[in-house]
């Protein structure tokens, strides 16, 4: 493209700095450019070898966020093997190297998730089987019926329509990332202690989007009204041992 806008009129040196190109290498292949008009010399002399086609990644793409979504993500080792057998299946000519290895190389995946970019690696969270099975076509179909009886039956607005979830908080966070010295093995941060605990908060919003001040369950047998010293206005707290939200906590 460079070449190009030369040979349309414009200065070497504006081209130049304007494509981040050196000088002297633009006027080399403008002069090229000049004597051979095919420019042949423009063409590589090497070939990019590919094992899939663009169509065939985008399958093995397809099912590995097919295989997320599941909660079975593929791991970097699976998915080499999974492309390791995908080609063999296929009839793919493979290099010697993936037979060698009985998968597919780290440099193949490197520029497989570069060429698919809606692919990342990511750190799933835990999940039972339970849970991930909770919510089917079954359930989903039953919780619409529910909810359209209930709302045919009473006239909710739009301010009484709340949601109530909770979630475990850690006394101790995580310390973010820090400059240190290249090399070293051990990097330390300051925190309150190493291992905390985990205090269960109830929150509630509804649909206006009107919170209720949060609930905190502390885990501890007493519960001291300075355990919520600084938090959100209007906060409440209780104690229970286990540190878990039972019916006992609303009744206290």
């Amino acid at each position: 493209m460079a070449v190009e806008e030369v040979l349309k009129g414009r200065a070497v040196n504006a081209v130049a700095k304007d494509c981040g190109i050196d000088r002297m290498t633009l006027k080399r292949y403008v002069r090229k450019a000049r004597q051979d008009a095919t420019m042949s010399s423009f063409k590589p002399n090497y070939v990019t070898k590919q094992v899939f086609s663009t169509e065939e990644e985008k399958k093995l793409a397809d099912y590995a966020l097919l295989s997320s979504k599941m909660h079975y993500g593929l791991s970097t080792k699976v998915t080499r093997k999974l492309a390791f057998d995908y080609a063999i299946a296929i009839g793919k000519l493979v290099p010697k190297s993936w037979t060698d290895n009985r998968c597919a190389g780290k440099d193949w995946l490197r520029d497989f998730l570069k060429r698919n970019s809606v692919l990342s690696l990511c750190t799933p969270e835990g999940t039972s089987f339970s849970r991930s099975t909770a919510w089917n076509c079954q359930t989903r179909n039953e919780f619409f019926e529910n909810l359209r009886e209930a709302r045919s039956r009473h006239v909710y607005d739009a301010g009484s329509v709340y949601n109530v979830n909770e979630t475990a908080l850690t006394t101790v966070q995580r310390p973010g990332k820090v400059i240190a010295q290249k090399g070293v093995k051990q990097v330390g941060q300051m925190t309150s202690a190493e291992r905390g605990s985990l205090v269960t908060a109830c929150c509630c919003v509804n649909a206006l989007g009107n919170s209720v001040p949060p609930f905190f369950i502390f885990p501890r047998v007493h519960y001291k009204s300075h355990m919520i010293k600084g938090g959100p206005p209007g906060s409440v707290g209780t104690a229970n041992p286990s540190g878990w939200m039972n019916a006992d906590c609303f009744l206290e």
